[in-house]
């Protein structure tokens, strides 16, 4: 029987979803692609979020039976593999790597930001373990190479890859739930109120000083940018400190 749903990545079967792609797991070959299953989950996502993709309404996409799914995405979670990777075929490049691995790495954040706008189902995809196929696995090779100049090991530079994945997704969650939260003014004005109430009272005096600094540009880039640019200008890659 397939697993339920809602069944942890440990129920996935990788060397079958990426080794094996084109071998159905159990029963006759079914008239439609992985390929179009994968595509309508994601046009799914997009549209409605991660809680609108369930087998019964992907193969309502596909116009099959449920049941026929289950063939190449025998539970939700290996089809949010399958999702994961289908977007990361999204992440290309036209020029190789300047050489200028701090400039290059920024880029690449700039590119995932975008990316994950695009899909803002991404960051919460992205919040458990997912295992690399192939779209995703180029898009690691890239990154691996942008990071070749600082000499940093095998291990460093996959965490410095992971915790820049974390962060744009981090960043990107906050950003959209900023957005929504932006619907209603009178939230934002009670807000300002309270902070400035909260300044005032002599009790805070380091948030006081912090709320009168000049202000900055707070348009969702320009703030995205900032905090990147203290992230990677940050990093240190001397394998003394590693």
């Amino acid at each position: 029987m397939p697993h339920d749903e809602g069944a942890g990545a440990a129920g996935v079967d990788f060397e079958q979803l990426w080794l094996r792609p084109t071998e159905p797991r159990r029963g006759r070959r079914p008239s439609f692609s992985r390929e179009a299953i994968t595509a309508a989950a994601v046009s799914l996502a997009d549209a409605e979020g991660l809680e609108a993709v369930t087998m019964r309404r992907v193969a309502a996409q596909v116009g099959a039976g449920v049941m026929s799914l289950y063939s190449y995405a025998p539970d939700k979670e290996t089809l949010l593999e399958l999702m994961v990777d289908h977007v990361s075929g999204e992440l290309t490049f036209t020029d190789p790597p300047s050489g200028e691995w701090r400039a290059d790495l920024k880029s690449v954040a700039h590119l995932q930001r975008a990316h994950m706008l695009r899909h803002p189902w991404l960051p919460a995809a992205l919040s458990t373990r997912r295992v690399p196929g192939p779209n995703t696995l180029a898009f690691l090779e890239r990154v691996l190479s942008v990071l070749r100049p600082t000499g940093l090991d095998g291990a460093a530079k996959l965490e410095v890859f992971a915790q820049l994945t974390a962060f744009v997704a981090g960043h990107v969650a906050h950003e959209i739930a900023q957005a929504a939260v932006s619907q209603f003014p009178d939230r934002a004005a009670a807000e300002a109120r309270y902070l400035a109430g909260v300044a005032a009272d002599g009790c805070h005096p380091e948030l006081a000083e912090a709320l009168s600094a000049p202000g900055r540009t707070l348009t969702p880039e320009a703030t995205f940018t900032r905090f990147l640019n203290r992230l990677i200008d940050g990093l240190d890659t001397d394998a003394t400190h590693l």
